[in-house]
Formats: structure tokens, sequence, C-alpha cells
């Protein structure tokens, strides 16, 4: 039988709170800044996204289990255990259930009070099951399918959560997403090279002249600081787009969504300033710099409130 911590045996909240914690240090940040009830649905579908990437992650090697993140338990696939979910998903939308499972307990809770949609909960599972057999992407629109599905997805998620103001909303929350995702790969473009997989289309690097045997190895040259230039500037397309759907948002989540906007932004300033050295050095924001952003946007968010009012 699957085992699986009860809803009994722990705060489920607390529970997604820690699973978003050490899952993601930006989107834990900026979720603070929320009322507590957005804040509690946020983290149950961070922990839902955590859980079902986990499973990907568990299966090839990426991860270690731990008696919380033990998502492989009990199933001979990882296919067999994003089947599970599936169903559970399905089954708490239809009638409830929860098996006990921490993070469906605080997806039920959270259905209580919000209308998140079911069928982007799919999609996502979808997405995190193309890494199970795709290393390569020949083109962009192959990626950004994934993007869509993994990232994208979760903006259609949380929309209802933040409440919006009108339905162009959902589109600049999935570009949003996507450029948070760009963000991730360009981050993370030397671990992936050591887990043999590489999420640059193929097709982009041609187009500079940098091979796939120079990635794998870290070479870093003229090319390949052409070729991260440009998918440094296709991010920034996707977050020019995304980013003014934060004006269409519930007063009360724009600096929780713009905070954690503009830090994944800072991201890439990151990679510039370490001269794309994503082989060895980990892209990241630091404290005084969360600080900072987080009064500069507290301000810009009270200035435009009176400009408004």
């Amino acid at each position: 039988m699957r085992q699986v911590l009860q809803a009994t045996e722990i705060d489920v909240c607390e529970y997604c709170r820690q699973v978003t914690q050490r899952a993601s240090k930006t989107f834990y940040w900026g979720s603070l800044f929320l009322v507590p009830a957005r804040r509690q649905a946020i983290w149950a579908v961070y922990a839902f996204c955590r859980v079902v990437d986990d499973i990907v992650d568990e299966a090839s090697g990426e991860t270690a289990a731990t008696p919380q993140i033990g998502h492989l338990a009990g199933y001979e696939t990882p296919e067999a255990a994003l089947d599970y979910w599936r169903t559970a998903l399905q089954r708490l939308y239809s009638y409830g259930e929860t098996s006990g499972e921490p993070t469906l307990s605080a997806w039920r809770s959270m259905l209580e009070q919000y209308q998140v949609p079911l069928k982007p909960a799919l999609e996502l599972i979808d997405g995190v099951a193309m890494d199970l057999d795709c290393r390569r992407y020949e083109t962009f629109d192959e990626l950004a399918l994934y993007c869509y599905r993994v990232a994208g997805t979760v903006g259609l998620l949380t929309a209802p959560i933040f409440g919006y103001q009108d339905e162009s909303a959902l589109t600049q929350a999935v570009d949003l997403g996507i450029a948070l995702q760009l963000t991730n790969i360009l981050r993370d473009i030397g671990e992936d090279a050591r887990r043999d997989r590489i999420y640059l289309p193929q097709e982009d690097l041609l187009r500079f002249g940098y091979s796939e045997d120079e990635l794998l190895r870290g070479i870093i040259n003229d090319p390949f600081r052409a070729l991260m230039h440009f998918e440094m500037e296709r991010a920034e397309e996707y977050y020019q787009r995304g980013l003014p759907g934060i004006e269409l948002l519930s007063a009360d989540c724009r600096l929780a969504v713009r905070l954690s906007g503009t830090l994944y932004r800072r991201i890439l300033e990151r990679i510039s300033a370490n001269n794309y050295d994503v082989f060895t050095m980990r892209a990241s924001v630091s404290l005084p710099t969360r600080l900072m952003t987080v009064s500069t946007q507290w301000f810009m968010q009270q200035f435009l409130s009176h400009m408004h009012a």
C-alpha cells in the first residue's frame, strides 16, 4: 500500500508552508505579504507542484527521498505515481476525498474558499511527465508548451486566489509563469547539463554556433554569451507581457506577486553579472537585495494607490 502522511498527524497548512519554504525562497518570500487565507492557499498550490515535480526528480535520482518527500513509495513507476495524483485530484473535485494526504487536505480547504480550476492542475502533471521522456527540445515552440504546462498553469491556479478584475489577467498570468520558468531554465543550465538534460532549444544552439558538446562541458565563449543574451531577452519579453497583469489583481495581492516577479527577474541580472557563468555559479538574489526590493515595491504600491484614489 502507498505510504502517506495522514492529515491528522500534522498540521496540513504547516506542512505546505514547510514545503514551500524549503523548495523556493523567492516564492515563499513573496507569499509572506499575503493575508493568511490567501497565503495558505498559495502554499497548498505550491506544495502540490512540488509533490508532482519530486516524483520525476526521484525517478531520475535528482533528489533524495525523505520521509516527507517519498512520493514514489508504493509505486512501480513514476507514471503510476502521477496517475495516482490525476485520479486523486479528480476524486477530490468530484467527491471531496483526500485519503488523508496532507496536500490534498490542504487543497480541500482551499477549494472551500477559492474556485481554483482542475484543468490546469492536470495539465501541470502532463508537464512534469514530459521530463520523464524528453531531455532535448528541438524548437522553442516545444519548449514553450513545456513552460506553459509546468509554470503557466500555476498562474491559472493562483489567479482565483489572488482575485482578478478582467479575464485578460489570466493570459498575463500565463506569460508571467512562462517568464519565471525560462528564468529557472537559464539559471540551472549547468545543473541540468550534469544530468544530461538540455532545455535550450536545439535550433537556438545551431543558430548561434554553440554545440551541445560545449554545453555539456560547460564552455563559456562568445557564441554561448550571444545565445544566453538571446534567451534572456526572450524571457524579458514574457516578463514585459506578464507583469502588467498584476494591476488587474486584488489590491492586497499585488505587492506579493510583484515581489516574486521582480525578484525572479533579478536572477537574470545576476546571470549577466556573473558573466553568464551558469556552470560553476548559481545566480541568486541576496537578502539585502530582497529587502531593498520589498521597500521599493511597497513605496511604489503606495504611490500608485494614491494616484488612483
